[in-house]
This record gives structure tokens, sequence and C-alpha cells, in this order.
């Protein structure tokens, strides 16, 4: 099995499981100029953008350290496209969570970063 579809299963496997948690899916794999978005969503009030991690094993490195500084920024850069395009102001309660799928066990993070300003504001 390619990385890729692994990938989509892992992202799968996570809306589900958000979705047993309350979560309201709303796109998966929101593409852009600036990046992606495995999976955003509406959870208590809040639009939720998911970034999604899998690792088989730990002697590849934990699924949550995956999420360093860099890749949280790129995260926040689409989530401002992301908003703009879609029309929703500053306004809108945002959050940004990580799902780590480490074998078969599925930690998830909510609020795990705040949001990145890109240069300029």
């Amino acid at each position: 099995m390619n990385k890729r579809k692994v990938g989509s299963n892992r992202e799968r496997l996570a809306a589900q499981y958000l979705t047993e948690k309350g979560m309201r899916i709303l796109e998966a794999n929101f593409r852009c100029r600036q990046g992606e978005i495995d999976l955003i969503g509406r959870h208590q009030g809040y639009l939720v953008f998911v970034e999604v991690k899998y690792r088989s094993a730990a002697e590849k490195g934990y699924a949550l350290e995956a999420v360093d500084h860099r890749k949280q920024r790129r995260i926040c850069r689409v989530a401002d496209y992301y908003r703009y395009a879609r029309g929703l102001g500053d306004e809108t309660s945002v959050r940004y969570d990580v799902v780590g799928i480490q074998g078969s066990e599925i930690q998830w993070i909510q609020n795990a970063f705040p949001h990145i300003y890109a240069r300029g504001y």
C-alpha cells in the first residue's frame, strides 16, 4: 500500500473518530496555493482545522511530534485563506487541533497550537 493511500485511510479513520466525539466534518483535504488542511469541522462553537499525523511505530518518531512550528505556520496560512474564501470574518472562533495515530492508538489534541500570524500583520 502506498503512502498516499495509507494517509487517506488514516484521515478517514480520524474523521470517523472526530464525528463520534461530536465534531461535524465540513471538508476533507482542503487544498489551495498556500498548502493543505486534512480536515475542517465544527465543534463546540469553533471552526476547527485538523492536522492528522500517522506513524506505524515509534521507531519513525511520534505522530504528534510531526506538527512542528513550520507546519503550524502553513496550516494557519491555509486557514486564513479558507476563511477569506468562505466569507468568514475575524469574528469566527477558530481552533487548531491535531489527531495523532500511533499504530492503532488515536490521540486528539484540541487547541494544539495558537494562530500564527503571517508576516506583515
